[in-house]
Parts: C-alpha cells; sequence; structure tokens
C-alpha cells in the first residue's frame, strides 16, 4: 500500500493515511509500528523525522518480485495500441521513432527504441512534470546519457536474454549516470532479423505492472508479422482509394 500511495502522490506516506484510505483493520499506531520495522529492514525510507515513509530500492525490488500482480493488455487496450500505431505510420514516420512515441505516450516515461546506432527517444516533456526530475543536474544528466544511448547498447543487451523484460531499480541500473531512475528494457528482433531494445526510463516509482505489460506487448508486435500486416492494410486501403479517384 505505500508504494501503491507514493505511486499515486509523490508525497511520503504515513500511517494515518493508510489506516483512513485503505480500511485496515489496525490503528495508526499499529500500522505506523510495522512501517517502523520496514524501515529497520531497509524497506522504507523516512525523509524527514516529521515525513511519512517512501519505498527504498530494496522495497520496490520486493514489491517488484513479490507482490506485483502479473498484468496483460485487455483486447481492447491491444487493439487501442494497435490502431494508434496505425496512425502514427500512417504519417511516414519511421517505426522505431513511432514505437518511441507511442511508448512514451501510454506509459507516461521516456521511451527508447532503436537498433545500435539508430536510437529514437520520448518523453522528457513528462519527465520534467515529474518532481523527481526537477534538478537540473539530474536532467543534465539524463539529456547527456540519451546522447550517447548507442554508446551504451552492448551494455544494456549483453545480459538480457530474448524472452527477458528486465528492470533496474536506482542504484541497480547498468547506466551509472541515472541511477536515480528505474529502467524497463528488453530486446527485440524484427522479421528481418534486425536486432534492437525498447527500454521504458523513470522514477522509482513507476507503474511496473502496467509498463511491462506495455513493452511486452510492443515488443510482441514488433517481433511478429502483426505491425507488417497493419501498415499493409493502410498501403491497400491508400491504393484501393487512389482507384476511384482515377
Amino acid at each position: 500500500m505505500v508504494v501503491k500511495e507514493y505511486t499515486q502522490t509523490a508525497v511520503p506516506v504515513g500511517s494515518k493515511v493508510l489506516a483512513g484510505k485503505y480500511k485496515f483493520d489496525l490503528s495508526p499506531a499499529t500500522i505506523r509500528s510495522e512501517m517502523n520495522e520496514l524501515e529497520e529492514k531497509g524497506f522504507l525510507h523516512q525523509p524527514h523525522i516529521s515525513a511519512g515513509r517512501i519505498p527504498t530500492d530494496k522495497g520496490y525490488r520486493y514489491f517488484v518480485e513479490k507482490i506485483m500482480p502479473d498484468k496483460e493488455l485487455s483486447k481492447q487496450e491491444q487493439k487501442k495500441l494497435q490502431a494508434e500505431l496505425l496512425k502514427m505510420q500512417a504519417k511516414n514516420t519511421r517505426l522505431t521513432r513511432t514505437t518511441a512515441k507511442l511508448l512514451s505516450s501510454l506509459s507516461g516515461n521516456l521511451a527508447i527504441s532503436g537498433v545500435k546506432h539508430e536510437f529514437d527517444d520520448f518523453g522528457m516533456k513528462e519527465l520534467l512534470d515529474e518532481p523527481e526530475f526537477r534538478e537540473m543536474d539530474d536532467l543534465c544528466r539524463l539529456a547527456e546519457t540519451l546522447d550517447y544511448i548507442d554508446e551504451k547498447f552492448d551494455s544494456l543487451v549483453k545480459n538480457l536474454r530474448d524472452n527477458e523484460v528486465k528492470i533496474y531499480i536506482g542504484e541497480e541500473n547498468p547506466i551509472k549516470e541515472i541511477s536515480n531512475c528505474s529502467m524497463m528494457v528488453t530486446p527485440y528482433k524484427t522479421k528481418s532479423g534486425e536486432k534492437g531494445i525498447l527500454a521504458l526510463i523513470g522514477p522509482k516509482r513507476m507503474k511496473y505492472a502496467k509498463n511491462k505489460s506495455l513493452i511486452e506487448y510492443m515488443k510482441k508486435l514488433l517481433g511478429s508479422s502483426v505491425v507488417f500486416l497493419i501498415f499493409a492494410s493502410s498501403a491497400a486501403v491508400l491504393i484501393y482509394d487512389l482507384r476511384f479517384m482515377i
């Protein structure tokens, strides 16, 4: 509940908030005692003496591995994603650029898509709205990292299995310049055999389950004939319309 509340508000979570909002059959004092114990074990952190608690990297890691439910996009969400992909591609946008823009808009995080030496990213504006990225130093480090993301390609993919979505939290991040962020990354391979990566970068309080389901489905589209059938259908409609115009 601390992770859920902090993800939504970005405000340290107090025991009274949990007691009042989540209807625990426990008093605020008992919840406070439990939170103290979680803090002692390294799962929560109290930024100020009078403040509530926020999850630590260890707390987020436990949440991702032990508590976070598996989530799949609904059929309706899948169709919406395909429709948006088609709409963007109809504007003759590069596939990597289309993918990054769509992932960013749906997740609210910074998205990266591409193959080695050709990356596209979208979502810097979204990060500017997050309280974690209002410090200029943090933004500069992130911007510099994006400028040289092609040089980080090998370090990102060397330990990734083909079907894996790897989640890095805070200090676990292989890109040390963004160790205050969480990053979700997965490799993909197009039908032509070209290898690339999809990644989402955002605050450590990102919506892990939702983002994982988004990136998994986008990877599925990029690695199957579905995405090419979508684009082929668009071309077929255009040719059909031209016949009647002529």
